[in-house]
This record gives structure tokens, sequence and C-alpha cells, in this order.
């Protein structure tokens, strides 16, 4: 990087550099997926749109069906081991 940045600050710029990240990559999928986000004029003139179809399509996307079907463990190893009767 240069003299001005001291090595013990690298990790705080990673950490501010992935929680910018998530965040332009939320506000994107928003502007762009998101059904009461309207950016067309013709979108904008309507006080309410119908689209229940797009509103569900958003709402119940695949990483959600996904972990419907997973046990809501974080580490299943663990929660074993650390429920075992002994």
């Amino acid at each position: 990087m240069g003299r001005w940045m001291k090595p013990e600050v690298y990790p705080l710029v990673g950490a501010m550099a992935f929680v910018t990240s998530m965040c332009i990559f939320q506000l994107t999928r928003n502007v762009f997926l998101n059904p009461a986000v309207r950016i067309n004029k013709s979108d904008r003139s309507q006080a309410v749109l119908e689209n229940y179809e797009e509103g569900e399509k958003y709402a119940e996307h695949g990483l959600r069906k996904f972990l419907r079907t997973r046990p809501p463990e974080v580490m299943p190893a663990i929660n074993h081991f650390f429920s075992e009767d002994k």
C-alpha cells in the first residue's frame, strides 16, 4: 500500500471492504429485483402495482427455499458432541 499505512490497519481495511461490498450487493439487488422499487416512469405513475407473483418470487428466493429443508444448526458436529449422553 505505501508508507502511510501501518500493517496493523490491514485487517480493518479488509473488514471494511467486505462490509462495503455486502452493502453494495444488497443495494444493487434491491434496485434491480425488488418489486416495490419503481424505476420506469410508467410504473411510477401507478399508485398501486398489482404484482403479487413478482413479490412472492422476490420473497421466496432460492437460498430461503434451501434453508427451509436444513436443520436449524450452525455447527452440527459440535452440537452432537456436546449433546451426546456419555
